[in-house]
């Protein structure tokens, strides 16, 4: 068998892990389970999805090998590819919290999400990244970047989450690809064509000396192996989405404005004093500013006039008993790349350190207090310096947070009143147990912008809108993204920028109502199956994919 595994498919990459290349792979091609919503966009679909779920050994021990394939759709995530991973990662929980020790190892070569099913792969890495943060209470979630098409998208900061990240020198992570910061900011801010800059910058040895991966091995199946048996003998967890203090220090102490090179950041990296941050509750200002729908709708559900807070970008605040949080735009931040409201390196941090702070406090009270994202983020950072220092690290952060808090028994609403894009969406409302949106067809609702979609896919914008009409998932409007079962409640008559008391009172009650609904009921995603919109179209390929996995683990089960 060849002993390079970055030249491996993802099947071969899989078989050729565990202990004598022996193990049964779970919803494989001959199950035929394809992505539904690929060939009415004229793309060839795969009988596995892209997705390759296999259960075996490794020195003995029980592993689930979930491995992407990069050479289908870039190793994109969409509805089935998503699902398989998901419902694997559900079986491999139940085990662990019932005593079998079973250890997931997932090969990330991906580009993140599927643009083809654009909402539907972001839904589905947010339950993965739900899943990684519950089983790492039992067993560590091992990473591995073979380093075909790297770790990028919402999959980099899914690979923040992971207890260990073991990569070749061939591998690259990072959140935004060069060619979509380029698209985004300008070829003055990344220059996709730049090899040296790209390698320098993303590279697995670099990203190993500031902590983004925590071992580089050579391009060589039996190395991988060891350094998989070596995390499980030791129960490593490298805990990166924990260290919201040591960035939100460093960042206290980098000027933006200053041009910033690896060895400059490296310097300053290797030279942080963390400090504890708690962050202040926003509080009424004195200078009026013009309000992003966002400010607009925290101010109002929290009755704080003109928010400020020590942290401009982030207000928080509790108001009758509920916790809020919202992220904001600062025309004058010092970060150039988040002053429109995008989700940057110190929103990531700051909310983290604001929710763990919470779930610290409420840790020994019997009821936890609910917490309400008020969402509007146009998307994420894109920038240089953001990427060098590591923005899916900040956005892994508020995302761990968010499950952490959930899991312990807080109940999370996200109202979306605004924007909610990529990975900003990831970070700041996906981790909700119910999602709630006004119906305002000024309201996008996507994975990336239409321009970078397009480039990425390699089609028009004229022509990615021709295939939204036929694939909701890839829609950017809050309608069709009802129609995926995603949604607690659409909220019709009452636009973002509304702020008559009618409409006001509509929406505390909706999140009132949202609140109550979550009583007595787990604190995971399920409603975003059994809905009745998703049993009936939204997520009718997910219920399958489900389905199919509980029989083959419980059948696979019951003969070992």
């Amino acid at each position: 068998m060849n002993n390079s595994i970055v030249e491996l498919r993802a099947r071969e990459r899989a078989f050729a892990l565990l202990d004598d290349h022996q193990g049964n792979e779970l919803i494989g091609p001959f199950d035929n389970m394809i992505s539904p919503h690929l060939e009415p966009q004229n793309i060839v679909p795969e009988s596995d999805d892209g997705v390759v779920i296999v259960r075996g050994k490794i020195d003995s021990k029980n592993v689930v090998i979930l491995a992407i394939e990069g050479k289908f759709q870039g190793g994109g995530i969409g509805e089935v590819s998503g699902a398989k991973i998901v419902s694997a990662l559900e079986h491999v929980l139940k085990d662990n919290q019932n005593g079998k020790k079973v250890y997931p190892i997932i090969i990330l070569d991906t580009g993140g999400v599927r643009l083809q099913e654009a909402n539907y792969g972001l839904l589905s890495i947010s339950e993965i990244q739900n899943m990684i943060v519950a089983i790492k209470k039992y067993v560590p979630v091992i990473g591995l970047v073979p380093g075909q098409v790297g770790s990028f998208g919402g999959m980099s900061i899914t690979s923040a989450l992971m207890s260990y990240l073991i990569a070749t020198d061939r591998a690259r992570v990072g959140l935004n690809g060069p060619e979509v910061i380029e698209q985004e900011a300008g070829v003055q801010e990344f220059d996709s064509s730049d090899k040296n800059l790209i390698w320098n910058t993303l590279g697995s040895r670099q990203r190993q000396k500031t902590g983004i991966v925590d071992e580089v091995v050579s391009d060589d199946v039996e190395d991988f192996r060891k350094a998989i048996a070596k995390v499980i003998d030791q129960n490593l967890d490298a805990k990166r989405a924990q260290q919201s203090d040591f960035y939100l220090s460093m960042l206290e102490n980098l000027d933006p404005a200053k041009p910033l090179d690896i060895e400059a950041y490296q310097t300053i990296y290797d030279q942080v004093k963390p400090t504890s941050h708690h962050l202040a509750e926003a509080k009424s200002g004195s200078e009026k500013t013009t309000p992003s729908r966002g400010r607009q709708w925290f101010e109002q559900l929290t009755s704080i006039k003109d928010a400020t807070s020590e942290l401009s970008t982030v207000l928080h605040a509790k108001h009758d008993g509920l916790e809020y949080i919202a992220i904001v735009p600062d025309a004058n931040n010092r970060f150039p790349r988040v002053r429109h409201g995008e989700v940057g390196l110190l929103e990531g941090f700051g909310v983290a350190s604001i929710i763990n702070d919470l779930v610290a406090q409420d840790k020994d009270k019997e009821e936890k207090t609910p917490i309400i994202m008020v969402v509007d983020v146009p998307s994420q950072a894109y920038g240089y310096k953001e990427e060098l220092i590591g923005i899916h690290l900040a956005l892994a952060a508020s995302v761990d947070a968010y499950a952490k808090a959930r899991q312990a028994g807080h109940k999370l609403v996200a109202f979306i009143p605004g924007d909610a894009v990529s990975g900003g969406f990831l970070a700041h409302g996906l981790q909700s147990n119910r999602l709630i949106a006004l119906d305002d067809l000024a309201i996008t609702i996507q994975a990336m912008s239409k321009a970078s979609a397009a480039r990425i896919t390699q089609r028009t914008i004229a022509e990615l809108e021709k295939a939204t009409e036929h694939v909701p998932a890839m829609a950017y409007d809050i309608e069709n993204y009802s129609k995926l079962g995603a949604l607690y409640k659409l909220l019709p008559g009452i636009k973002g920028t509304d702020s008559s008391p009618q409409a006001i009172k509509t929406v505390e009650n909706a999140i009132s109502e949202a609140l109550s609904s979550l009583d007595d009921e787990p604190r995971d995603f399920s409603f975003r199956y059994t809905n009745p919109v998703a049993v009936k179209e939204g997520r009718v390929a997910t219920n399958k994919v489900r389905k199919m996995m509980d029989e083959q683990w419980d059948s696979l089960s019951h003969t070992h």
